[in-house]
């Protein structure tokens, strides 16, 4: 696998080595070896998810509080804009954000580490993503930053993404409680 560092240096995006010829391909998603020698972190993801969306849907931007998540990100239908902003105060780069078109076809993984929100929305006609976390889903510690909000300023291929009432009506970044 290949590791590759966006401009916010703890996210980066992972491009496995992908075998192919005319009855298919294959690839390692994760290997915890492999991954440790190629990011230097040595993770133990917990929970899998699976989620489906239509086009234009937007899931985010979440984060827990206590119980904080790293997460390994990918798509196996269709394609996604997936988004990584940094919510820790002592961080140089808080409140910067990160995105990075991940699909089905170039089977791109992002890792978002803890004290990140994350979200992506849906720019093909559904997708469905899959993701690792590095600690359970705890419903008490879950927080949201407003998708939209003018101090992240996140760029989104799509102007009037579908939401969720929670997302809709979530905190602007001076409003969230941060790590």
């Amino acid at each position: 696998m290949r590791v590759v560092e966006t401009k916010l240096a703890c996210v980066f995006v992972i491009e496995p080595n992908v075998f192919g010829d005319e009855r298919g391909f294959f690839f390692e998603s994760f290997n915890k070896q492999k991954f440790k020698i190629e990011t230097g972190l040595d993770l133990e993801f917990v929970q899998d998810n699976h989620s489906k969306s239509g086009q234009s849907i937007l899931r985010g931007m979440h984060y827990q509080i206590e119980n904080a998540q790293d997460k390994l990100v990918r798509v196996i239908s269709g394609e996604v804009f997936d988004v990584a902003v940094d919510l820790r105060k002592s961080s140089p780069n808080f409140g910067k954000w990160v995105g990075e078109t991940l699909s089905a076809q170039n089977k791109k993984q992002l890792y978002v580490p803890k004290g990140f929100a994350h979200g992506f929305v849906v720019t093909s006609r559904e997708a469905e993503v899959l993701y690792k976390t590095t600690n359970f889903y705890t419903p008490s510690a879950e927080r949201y930053l407003n998708w939209n909000c003018p101090q992240v300023g996140i760029t989104w291929p799509i102007d009037a993404p579908i939401l969720n009432e929670r997302d809709a009506n979530a905190p602007n970044l001076s409003d969230c409680e941060c790590f």
